[in-house]
């Protein structure tokens, strides 16, 4: 992760609004079950990696019954939004919010069930380290499980992707299916599985854009601006092709420790 601010106040209230409140990445609290299908987090340690405001760090509680979740971002406003968020919903005990520097995971090796992150990996670039650090950390018998943005292929962007991705400026380190396998491969990870997101975030993509264009704009605009939105309906209409095309391809996906 890095270390730039990025979600304030107001850009935690217009994605909550978009995908839920609390949440934001897309799909609710059923795509974080797609994610963890199968994985049991019953009493389980859990490391949520870049929770941000929080939604998915309480779910993992509330929903999963994980038995104690840390949750790290980079950004203060989330960090607090999901302390409160934690606090209000009565987990306080359970859940701890850290605010972090870019670097080494803050828990001793061999120390967690799960390692968690929903769409947030993407701002680390070296996927590589992050899978090293993800096994340095777990149990063995432990479970890696993730999902987010991949880009389909190795090399360059294709010019509407490289648009895209300039528009969102968020720091956006997109990595292919494969190197995300070899990266759990190399660090050492079994049973891996990658699923393929794609088909799902086609309709999800072109829902979003109607949203923020048709009758809830009055809604957003009043959250974040009219300019704002505007800037949000500019990226939404460069990445509906990319994810059309394949080329932006959601993953979900998992490895184990021996």
């Amino acid at each position: 992760m890095t270390g730039e601010i990025h979600y304030d106040d107001g850009v935690i209230a217009f994605l909550g609004e978009l995908w839920g409140d609390g949440y934001l990445s897309p799909g609710g609290p059923e795509e974080v079950a797609r994610v963890l299908d199968g994985i049991d987090l019953a009493g389980k340690t859990v490391l949520d990696i870049g929770s941000g405001s929080g939604g998915i760090t309480v779910d993992l509680v509330r929903r999963h019954g994980a038995g104690r979740v840390i949750g790290i971002d980079v950004e203060p406003d989330v960090c607090r939004a999901a302390r409160e968020r934690a606090e209000k919903a009565g987990f306080a005990d359970r859940i701890e919010i850290r605010e972090v520097s870019p670097g080494p995971f803050p828990m001793p090796d061999a120390s967690l069930d799960i390692v968690f992150s929903k769409d947030s990996i993407i701002h680390i670039p070296d996927k590589e380290w992050l899978a090293r650090e993800a096994f340095r950390v777990l149990k063995p018998g432990g479970w890696f499980v993730a999902s987010d943005w991949l880009i389909s292929h190795d090399g360059a962007p294709s010019p509407e992707m490289a648009a895209y991705i300039r528009l969102e400026d968020l720091d956006f380190a997109m990595a292919s299916p494969g190197r995300y396998r070899k990266a759990l491969e190399a660090a050492g990870f079994t049973d891996i599985r990658l699923v393929n997101r794609n088909p799902w975030y086609r309709e999800q993509a072109r829902a979003e854009l109607a949203r923020l264009t048709g009758p809830d704009r009055a809604k957003f605009e009043a959250l974040i601006g009219a300019g704002a939105v505007a800037d949000q309906i500019r990226t939404w209409t460069a990445m509906v092709p990319v994810v059309e095309s394949g080329e932006h391809c959601p993953h979900h996906f998992r490895g184990r420790k021996p």
